[in-house]
């Protein structure tokens, strides 16, 4: 376990440097991900000493949400005073992910399947219309 644990903080501490050095604008621990999985596809699989580690982590999750939460206390009277830029931001930001959702889905949907249209009796509709 110490040693895929290292393997892992490896991988991240050289999505790091990579981030820093290269000044790319993506955080260190996603390019150490990406060149884990790189490595990953490279091998063939995940090997189970690397799969036991990661469970092991997600198990105790809830433990790396700590700082965070602390976090939020600590500046929890800057969090009051911009209560409702911050509400603000998120309802419309919410909105706008499920309007440009709809959007894309309305879309792919006018665009149809053509498998699906060739498989189709002719003189039946693609909506189930029964006449």
């Amino acid at each position: 376990m110490l040693g895929t644990l290292t393997l892992l903080l490896l991988c991240q501490l050289a999505g790091e440097l990579a981030a820093r050095l290269l000044h790319l604008p993506v955080p260190g621990p996603v390019l150490g991900m990406l060149l884990l999985f790189a490595g990953l596809l490279l091998r063939g699989g995940v090997p189970a000493a690397i799969q036991d580690t990661a469970g092991g982590l997600l198990r105790h999750l809830s433990l790396l949400f700590v700082p965070a939460g602390v976090g939020v206390m600590v500046h929890v009277s800057r969090l009051e005073t911009e209560a409702l830029p911050i509400v603000v931001a998120l309802f419309g930001s919410t909105l706008f992910g499920i309007a440009v959702t709809a959007k894309l889905m309305a879309f792919l949907l006018s665009r149809g399947d053509p498998r699906l249209e060739e498989e189709q009796p002719a003189g039946s509709s693609a909506k189930g219309d029964r006449t």
